[in-house]
Order: C-alpha cells, then structure tokens, then sequence
C-alpha cells in the first residue's frame, strides 16, 4: 500500500492530465507544506503517514480560520474556494469521528483520567489529542470535554 506522500504525488500526476486545476493546486501546495517540514532542519527528512497527517490537519485548520474570516468579510467567493479545498485534503485524512463516537471518545477519557470537574480539562485533552490525532479536530475534542465536564 502506498504512503500518503506517495500517494499525493500520484494523484498530482492525475490531476495534471485531467486538467483538475483546484485539485492540482491544492495537493501542489499539500506537497509543498510536507516538503517545508522536511527540510526545515530537524533532521527528519523522511516524514511517515502520522506526521503527513498531521501537517495535513494544519492546512485544513488553516483553511478554516480562513472561511471564517473570508465570511466576516462577506467574501462568500473566497470562503467557498476555502471549502472546496478542505474536502480535498480530506480525502487523504483518517475517518473523522462522528459527534457520537467523539462523545463516547470523550466519556472513557475523562473515566480513565477520573475528572469530575472543568479544572480536569487538561488531563482529559493530555489523553485524547494524541488518540484522536487527525480523527477530531482540536477544537471540537476541547468543546465536547467542557460540555461533559460541565
């Protein structure tokens, strides 16, 4: 089975012959950002499927910072742009995780780390953010933690 950077680069090679300008540039600015980590002097040239996926979270945070700057501004254009690449870059995302199985997720967490109260949050997030890693956003893991806890 191919690697996920493996696999962009193929796919860039399809999206040039079909002519998929957006998917192209897209999955162009994705090698781009894993080839920036790669060289970026920490010595790890040869990054695997978790950290891959990891700056593909990045981009797809990034793009949604965006859309909601984009709608502020009422540049629905821009912002529509914004979401038809993020649906690009998660095709080469894990699953994410529905509300219920983030909830459920969220409920064993806080039983193993025995948190009863919001000041527990950070204990909870310690166990979740590397168990979850490109399954749930960040954001939407720490909202339904508070929402448990409060």
């Amino acid at each position: 089975m191919p690697t996920l950077k493996e696999r962009i680069d193929a796919d860039i090679k399809d999206s040039m012959r079909a002519k998929a300008e957006l998917k192209l540039s897209v999955l162009r600015m994705a090698k781009s950002a894993i080839k920036y980590k790669e060289v970026d002097g920490t010595g790890n040239t040869n990054l695997d499927d978790a950290q891959v996926t990891s700056i593909l979270t990045t981009l797809v945070k990034q793009r949604r910072d965006s859309i909601a700057e984009y709608k502020a501004a009422g540049r629905d254009d821009l912002a529509s742009k914004e979401e038809a690449e993020i649906v690009i870059l998660m095709d080469y995302m894990p699953k994410q995780l529905s509300a219920e199985e983030l909830a459920a997720e969220v409920k064993s967490a806080i039983a193993e780390a025995k948190a009863t109260t919001a000041k527990d949050m950070g204990n909870v997030m310690k166990i979740l953010t590397p168990k979850l890693k490109g399954k749930a956003e960040g954001k939407m893991i720490s909202e339904e933690v508070k929402k448990q806890l409060g």
